[in-house]
């Protein structure tokens, strides 16, 4: 194909991200960057939208001009935000210029009623498939830092999906993340039985139990300095990391914890490590720190 290597991996990831999504559903594809503010407002929208419009087979695909620019350079990509409607891997019409609700809604009705696309899932196919889209959006949008947007974004999901334990965990999570720890409590305790001992559901417990620890700010700069004054004492080293992750600083939680193992791996019955791991847990495995920070974690132990 004339390709070099980083390209024919970037054609590889919109394959997979875009085309294959295209075959059975209308992927509505939006160029973006970082830096663009009117990408970043239109955002919220695009995904409202997609999530009205997740049963009537349509899913919203990002693209990151800066991070793509291949891909961004086949498409003639000039100025961003630029949004496609994608169907079985062809372009079948420019949305760029609808950006609110009404016009996208609009917009993709009249492509919708044009289109062989099925809303529902097909005889023998997962449902679940369904939603793996606005699952990853949600996570996503947690992983930026905006809980409130992914609450909403996890919430429409719920209403969708009663029954998936993943929706429910992200909205669990997100709910901790923005703050309202004593909601997400009272989430959690409503749960059905049978959900309560999903591994997901136990990773929103997790999320929800650190975030309880959150301290403000000045609570924080406390604790941050007495750890630095008392570098031997453990109980304020512990103590830090454990406001620090829920705060949001990972990588200072990690740090502490990780100079307490390899200092006293005993202390306090392990308590350093049992502390890392709950963290490993709230994140999620898969999570990019998580492998990382448990990579630093095995070689203090086994290395």
């Amino acid at each position: 194909m004339g390709l070099n290597l980083d390209e024919q991996k970037a054609v590889d990831r919109f394959r997979q991200q875009v085309v294959e999504p295209s075959m059975k559903s209308l992927v509505i594809l939006d160029f973006w960057a970082e830096w663009c503010g009117p990408c970043k407002a239109l955002t919220p929208t695009l995904e409202k939208i997609a999530a009205e419009y997740a049963d009537k087979g349509v899913v919203l695909a990002k693209v990151n001009v800066d991070e793509e620019q291949f891909i961004a350079s086949q498409f003639q990509v000039r100025s961003i935000p630029t949004v496609y409607a994608m169907f079985q891997g062809q372009p079948v019409a420019d949305l760029t210029s609808a950006r609110s609700e009404g016009q996208l809604r609009q917009a993709i009705d009249q492509i919708l009623s044009q289109l062989p696309i099925q809303p529902q899932a097909a005889d023998g196919e997962d449902p679940q498939e369904d939603i793996a889209p606005l699952l990853a959006m949600g996570e996503d949008v947690l992983a930026s830092g905006d809980a409130e947007r992914a609450m909403g974004i996890f919430a429409q999901i719920v209403q969708m999906a009663p029954d998936n334990a993943a929706a429910h965990a992200g909205l669990l999570t997100a709910m901790a993340s923005a703050d309202h720890v004593a909601e997400a409590e009272a989430a959690l305790a409503e749960l059905p039985p049978e959900m309560v001992g999903d591994p997901a559901i136990d990773r929103a417990r997790a999320a929800i139990q650190l975030a309880k620890d959150k301290p403000d700010d000045a609570a924080l700069d406390a604790l941050r300095k007495a750890a630095a004054e008392r570098p031997a004492d453990m109980e304020a080293q512990y103590e830090f990391a454990q406001a620090a992750f829920a705060a949001g600083s990972r990588d200072e939680a990690a740090d502490t914890l990780l100079k307490m193992i390899e200092s006293d791996p005993a202390w306090n019955e392990g308590a350093a490590k049992a502390k890392l791991l709950q963290m490993f847990e709230a994140v999620g495995l898969d999570d990019p720190w998580v492998a990382s920070t448990r990579r630093r974690l095995s070689l203090l132990l086994f290395g």
